[in-house]
């Protein structure tokens, strides 16, 4: 590419607490409109906010995780504008004093380790949601002052994927910490994405655009992609980019303007005058940092040391948190000291049927135990890998045991040669020039004579040992 894309992203985190952030209205999902609102959250002259300590403590326990400076000495400001859904005309945020600055995470591209630092972490209040129905624009106040955690990155990241890999890190430490759900289709997590191009080896930055409406990493990732070849194509024509904030449309799977940039200037932050600054002592800092668990990161070192699992494995298998407790379980009750079949079947066959399901690995309702034992029949080679994906379907289905279904549907596998003997025979009849082609000396003619013999005994020939008897009658 001529041009080199720079990114940086702005991830709102909605914060899990019972009440919002500045009154005692609840912050339960999807109950009736308007229904969890108060003179407080609806900014009626006269009222006054009070801040919600746990969101106070969410906000550090999350900085201490992305490896941020907790500033002792924070306050908030207000920041101004106009929007049908922000009832107040401002927003309770923070500008000058964030609760924490100058963090970093560290992702994984392509095996090699790339560091994106993280400007600050500020927290503030959401706004309400608007609904467009028709030629109305209805809304909704429920969501208005439900605290809101802002991760601001530095333009560290140069690709769509980077970006996505960068997303995908930081939700599963938030959701390790268990200080939010992060459910985008809620809108507990969201996240704004700043793009300019600059030429390739150039130090300097592009005029860049913000990216919104974004409703999973994959959007993300697309909606950048877009921007690059759109700001490109604007380029090489000798155009200027627009400093402007763009919608991605889902449908169209393009970015349309929303409105021109607004700057810091354009919001009037000044000291919400209603609100003292805050002291959080060492102590306290302290105190957070202990209740904070084992995360994704150390966890996948762990389970390497530990078990012997690969770091590929491991990664996959510490992504999710429930994820991870159910993977150890399964790890530690494993008899052999080779985990490497549990470790297939929990990245493969089993989150394949989580993600077909739109659950995670716990949401399965499968033991451990039960697993294991299905593991067992592979592994004695009672039945093949193939046979035992569909077993695990069953068992889903069905809440039975591997065993149950196993005997119910007779699919233990067939590895006496006496029992194959009569399919290898009638596959070598059949096919007599493609065993003839092997005795010739091409080794893909008997992988073609395996699965003859495995459609004759309808997928219960061992194929291993199909594949040593085809071996020895036709050398």
């Amino acid at each position: 590419m001529e041009y080199e894309p720079v990114i940086g992203l702005e991830v709102h985190i909605q914060l899990k607490t019972r009440t919002k952030a500045f009154c005692a209205c609840l912050t339960d999902f999807g109950n009736q409109p308007n229904s969890q609102v108060c003179p407080v959250c609806l900014g009626f002259p006269g009222t006054l906010p009070v801040l919600n300590i746990i969101a106070l403590e969410y906000s550090v326990k999350v900085g201490l995780a992305l490896n941020c400076l907790v500033q002792e000495y924070t306050k908030f400001d207000r920041k101004h504008y106009y929007y049908p859904d922000l009832p107040k005309n401002y927003q309770i945020s923070q500008y000058e004093l964030p609760i924490s600055k100058d963090g970093f995470l560290d992702i994984n591209i392509d095996g090699l380790i790339k560091r994106i630092n993280i400007r600050r972490a500020h927290l503030e209040e959401d706004a309400g949601k608007l609904i467009h129905k028709d030629d109305l624009s209805l809304v909704d106040y429920n969501r208005a002052g439900i605290p809101l955690l802002e991760i601001v990155s530095d333009p560290d990241m140069n690709s769509p994927q980077e970006a996505y890999e960068y997303l995908t890190k930081l939700k599963s430490i938030i959701e390790y910490l268990d200080v939010s759900d992060c459910d985008m289709e809620k809108g507990s997590l969201r996240c704004d994405a700043n793009i300019s191009l600059r030429e390739r080896g150039s130090k300097g930055l592009g005029v860049k655009t913000e990216l919104k409406n974004m409703n999973s990493f994959k959007a993300v990732k697309d909606a950048l992609s877009f921007e690059i070849k759109r700001q490109s194509d604007l380029l090489d024509d000798g155009e200027k980019i627009i400093q402007d904030t763009r919608l991605w449309n889902t449908k169209e799977l393009k970015t349309l303007p929303m409105r021109t940039k607004e700057g810091a200037k354009d919001y009037r932050y000044f000291p919400e005058p209603d609100l003292p600054p805050f002291i959080i002592s060492p102590t306290k800092i302290t105190e957070i940092k202990k209740d904070i668990p084992e995360l994704p990161e150390v966890k996948a070192l762990r389970f390497q040391k530990e078990y012997g699992i690969l770091e590929y494995d491991s990664r996959i298998m510490v992504l999710n948190k429930k994820n991870s407790l159910f993977a150890e379980k399964c790890l530690t009750v494993y008899p052999d000291k080779d985990k490497k079949p549990v470790a297939n079947w929990l990245i493969g066959p089993m989150l394949s049927e989580a993600n077909s399901r739109n659950c995670d690995l716990p949401g399965l309702d499968i033991s451990p135990k039960d697993l294991i034992e299905l593991i067992g029949f592979t592994q004695r080679q009672e039945i093949s890998n193939l046979t035992a994906k569909s077993v695990l379907t069953d068992m889903l289905n069905s809440k039975k045991t591997a065993a149950e279904v196993i005997k119910e549907k007779n699919l233990v596998q067939i590895s006496d040669a006496s029992g194959l003997e009569n399919y290898i025979s009638d596959a070598i009849k059949e096919n007599c020039a493609v065993a003839n082609d092997f005795k010739n000396g091409k080794e893909n003619a008997l992988m073609f004579l395996v699965g003859e013999v495995m459609k004759k005994s309808k997928g219960k020939a061992n194929p291993k040992v199909v594949q040593d008897l085809l071996k020895r009658r036709l050398v």
